[in-house]
C-alpha cells in the first residue's frame, strides 16, 4: 500500500486549515469579468450650463474689445419756422380795425391793419380847416401875398400830418401768407410792438437746439442729431447739422436770438451754443397718425459727441496704457 494521502485526506485537511480569504470573495473572482465606466457625477444640464456660460463670457469679451459706446450732448430744442417776418407797429396808437386772417395771402403794401390816433386826426382837421380858409382868401384876392405865403406852410404841415396818419396804417412789407395775427381791434399798440406774422409760400422749418457751452469744440456741421418732441416719446426725427454757432452765448443773446414769440415760452440757462438743423418735411408720425410742426414747439435733442471702446472704460487703466504705447 502507498503512504500518500488521498483526496478525501486533502479535502479534510484543507478544511481543516485556516482560509486566508472569504468564500465570498473567492466566489467574485471566480466569476467572469466586465468592463466598468468611470462613476458619473455631474448630471448634464450642468455641463451644458457651463458650456453656455463659457460661451457668453467668450462674446461679452469679444463685445468688450470690439465694442464702443457713445457720449451723449443734450440740449433743448426749439421748432423754428424759415422765412417768416414779424410785422411791428411803427407809431403808437389803437387799432381800429384789422383787414386780414390768419392763413390769408396777402401782396406788397397790402393793408393789414389800421391804427387811429385822435390827437393827430384833430390837427389834421384843424390844418385842412386852415388850409381851406386861406385858399378862399387867395381866391378872392389872388395879390393878397400874406393868404399865399400861409397856404404853402399849410400845404407841408397837411402833408407832414398826412405821413403821420399813414404810418398808422401797417402794410405788408411783402408777399406772403399771415402765420399769426397778435391784436384786436381796440387795443392800444406801442412801437415796435408785435402785430402779425409773415410766411412765404415755400418756407420750412428748423429747429434751433441750445447745447451747453462746453460742448463747442464736439460739434461740426454735418453731424446726426435725434430730435424727439415734448408729449411725443419715441417720435424720434434723425436730422443733419447744418450750422453751429461760432462763439458760445448767454441767455440774453439767446433771448435774442429767438423770436419773441418764442423766447416768452424758453427760459435759457447758463451758456449755451447754438445749433440748426433743417427739419425735411412739415409734418411727423405718432404711431398710426400723422401730424404737423409748428413754431414754437419744444423738446429735446442729442448729438453723438465721442466713441470710446467698452473694455477701455470698464478698466480706466487701459486708457493710460495704451496713451503710453501710443495704442
Amino acid at each position: 500500500m502507498s503512504d500518500s494521502p488521498t483526496k478525501e485526506q486533502n479535502s479534510l485537511a484543507s478544511e481543516q486549515r485556516p482560509r486566508v480569504f472569504r468564500r465570498e470573495a473567492i466566489e467574485h473572482r471566480a466569476r467572469p469579468r466586465h468592463e466598468a465606466h468611470l462613476l458619473q457625477l455631474t448630471p448634464d444640464w450642468a455641463l451644458w450650463t457651463y458650456r453656455l456660460l463659457l460661451a457668453m463670457c467668450v462674446v461679452a469679451l469679444a463685445f468688450g474689445v470690439f465694442g464702443s459706446i457713445n457720449d451723449y450732448a443734450s440740449g433743448t430744442a426749439i421748432v423754428l419756422l424759415e422765412e417768416r417776418l414779424d410785422v411791428t407797429a411803427r407809431a403808437a396808437g389803437t387799432v381800429t380795425s384789422v383787414e386780414v386772417s390768419p392763413g390769408q395771402h396777402v401782396t406788397a403794401l397790402q393793408v393789414l391793419v389800421r391804427q387811429h390816433s385822435a390827437s393827430e386826426a384833430a390837427e389834421l382837421r384843424r390844418i385842412e380847416n386852415e388850409f381851406e380858409l386861406q385858399l378862399v382868401k387867395m381866391l378872392r384876392d389872388p395879390a393878397d401875398a400874406s393868404a399865399r405865403e400861409a397856404l404853402t406852410t399849410l400845404r407841408v404841415q397837411r402833408e407832414l400830418a398826412l405821413a403821420r396818419m399813414d404810418e398808422r396804417t401797417i402794410r405788408a412789407p411783402r408777399a406772403g401768407r399771415v402765420s399769426d395775427i397778435r391784436i384786436r381791434p381796440g387795443q392800444q399798440l406801442e412801437p415796435g410792438e408785435l402785430t402779425l406774422s409773415l410766411v412765404g409760400d415755400d418756407s420750412h422749418f428748423r429747429v434751433a437746439v441750445m447745447f451747453p457751452g462746453q460742448y463747442r469744440p464736439l460739434l461740426r456741421p454735418g453731424m446726426p442729431l435725434r430730435l424727439e418732441l415734448d408729449g411725443f416719446p419715441y417720435a424720434y426725427q434723425t436730422l443733419t447739422v447744418e450750422s453751429v454757432g461760432n462763439e458760445v452765448v448767454g441767455p440774453a443773446e439767446v433771448r435774442r436770438y429767438l423770436r419773441q414769440t418764442t423766447a416768452d415760452s424758453f427760459t435759457p440757462q447758463g451758456s449755451s451754443v447754438i445749433v440748426e438743423a433743417r427739419l425735411p418735411t412739415t409734418s411727423f408720425t405718432d404711431g398710426m397718425k400723422t401730424l404737423g410742426f409748428y413754431e414754437g414747439m419744444q423738446g429735446r435733442a442729442e448729438i453723438a459727441i465721442r466713441s470710446e471702446n467698452i473694455l477701455i472704460s470698464l478698466v480706466p487703466g487701459l486708457k493710460a496704457i495704451r496713451k503710453e504705447h501710443g495704442i
